[in-house]
């Protein structure tokens, strides 16, 4: 019997879905590690299972600090999983595992010892075999089925296929999250940990993200908002489970959220991921977002009145009117009108004290309503951005107004 006399050092949280075989293996390697037994509590959270996990659950009583919470199945509610087991996590730090994950057997030392003498973090560690873009590596099931996860760490990890998808964005910064643009964008809740503080601050998973997909980016975005620290720690690992994944079906799932997530925060950086989920292409979040700072930098002080006064002179009085890169002045000839810019400072100088609604936006992705506008412009501002955004500024404009103009001589509609 374990002994639960004193207040766990960690929570393991393991959402978990018709997985009971493994569930038993997870359990059965929690029971290896080697942090002392006593020290942390294990909470499986079901999201609505009909096989045996329960009763596998109920196996380990003796041998695990292990809870056992369960919800109605009402389709993917991880989210929700995760929230109700951090709700009944006794311990100040909650270690996050997807279910499927075969544990290195020092992986709650490594978690806990990271947080040691720092308050404010949340950390991410390494998770083999999770890519997407390969098949299931020939045999891998197979072998972590009958042997430990590190025998089967030394079989395949220097396949390129046993990767983590995260693998070649953390080489290109030495592993280092605090040179990263934008580090919460490798925040996957399948091997994450962070003060229960810090979790229950931010509001925990967002549960209106259901399906798969974007809800752990949205916390690692929020936590980092908050003044929490990412770190990396590759030698905390899990190895992924082996098993096709069907895209086709998931990828939707994760634009839908990713556009939820944009409707929370709407602002560029959300607003271009967005894009680029919606376009297959995640892995240029980073990219494009580099080169919106740089070019935003570029033309801080660039004033488009004079253009948008020009404009504004041949359009018709009562016209809806929203202008794409506004900048920090307006011309007072401009009616109330929608202005978004990618630079938030300068398009809050530029509506303050008036009647026009600022928008802190590229222009790829607003949330403006289906043809709410007649007349959109946009300015040279956004010319050097032309050749990455051209068609997608277009497509916008053109969804939610009825004419577009662009003021720049070297833009052209086609």
């Amino acid at each position: 019997m374990i002994d639960s006399s004193t207040a766990p050092k960690a929570s393991v949280i393991i959402p978990t879905y018709n997985r009971a075989d493994l569930v038993r293996l997870m359990l059965e390697q929690l029971t290896r590690q080697t942090q002392p037994l006593s020290d942390f509590e294990v909470i499986v959270s079901d999201d609505g299972s009909s096989d045996d996990t329960a009763s596998v659950v109920g196996a380990f009583t003796e041998r695990l600090r292990l809870r056992y919470c369960f919800q109605e199945d009402l389709g993917d509610r991880v989210s929700l999983a995760r929230n109700h087991a951090a709700a009944l996590a006794e311990a100040e730090l909650l270690i996050f595992l997807d279910c499927g994950g075969m544990i290195a057997p020092d992986l709650v030392e490594r978690h806990v010892a990271a947080h040691a003498g720092s308050p404010r973090l949340a950390v991410l560690g390494y998770a083999w075999g999770y890519d997407p873009r390969y098949p299931a590596l020939e045999g891998l099931d197979r072998d972590l089925a009958a042997m430990p996860p590190e025998r089967v760490l030394a079989k395949y990890r220097e396949l390129p296929a046993f990767r983590d998808v995260r693998h070649e964005a953390l080489v290109a910064h030495d592993f280092d999250l605090r040179t990263m643009p934008l580090p919460w964008q490798l925040f996957f809740a399948l091997n994450t940990s962070m003060r229960a503080e810090d979790f229950h601050a931010v509001g925990g998973f967002d549960e209106t993200m259901t399906g798969w997909g974007c809800e752990d980016l949205e916390m690692g975005f929020k936590l980092q908002r908050a003044g929490v620290a990412l770190q990396f720690v590759e030698d905390a690992w899990i190895i992924e489970w082996p098993h096709e994944r069907d895209m086709s079906k998931r990828w939707p799932e994760m634009v839908a959220n990713t556009l939820k997530f944009l409707r929370k925060y709407p602002e560029p950086t959300i607003e271009i991921g967005y894009v680029l989920c919606a376009a297959n292409e995640y892995w240029r979040w980073e990219q494009c977002w580099l080169e919106l700072r740089s070019w935003s930098e570029q033309v801080a002080g660039v004033d488009v009145a004079d253009e948008l006064a020009q404009a504004v002179a041949r359009i018709g009085p009562g016209e809806r009117i929203a202008v794409f890169g506004a900048g920090g002045v307006l011309p007072p000839q401009l009616p109330p009108s929608v202005v978004a810019d990618f630079d938030a400072a300068l398009v809050r100088r530029a509506t303050a004290g008036t009647a026009h609604t600022a928008l802190h936006a590229l222009g790829v992705r607003t949330l403006l309503a289906d043809q709410s506008i007649d007349t959109v412009l946009v300015t040279s501002r956004l010319a050097g951005l032309w050749g990455t955004w051209r068609e997608h500024v277009l497509a916008e404009a053109r969804r939610i107004g009825r004419k577009v103009e662009l003021l720049h001589p070297d833009m052209s509609v086609g």
